[in-house]
């Protein structure tokens, strides 16, 4: 019987309360999303004011690696949804 590869796949998750201005993101994530892009999803949850919540997928969030020695990067929180896929 042959045995199939295991796939290893990465779904980072960050939860921000609605009308936050940032979401940090560490060097190793970056660097993993950019090494296996399509073993890697960014999940972005988005806390609203009543309660719910809205969940926003990005595949390949990331379009170059960081300098050498930063150790998270600050992205716009608005910017990331915007590009974000529907759930599902």
């Amino acid at each position: 019987m042959p045995q199939g590869r295991l796939q290893e796949r990465l779904e980072e998750v960050k939860g921000r309360i609605e009308g936050a201005p940032t979401i940090t993101v560490t060097r190793n994530e970056i660097l993993y999303s950019l090494n296996k892009p399509d073993d890697f999803k960014l999940a972005i949850v988005e806390f609203l004011d009543d309660d719910a919540h809205r969940v926003h997928y990005l595949r390949r969030p990331f379009q170059r690696e960081p300098d050498f020695g930063v150790t998270s990067v600050n992205y716009n929180f608005a910017e990331l949804p915007a590009r974000a896929a529907a759930p599902g």
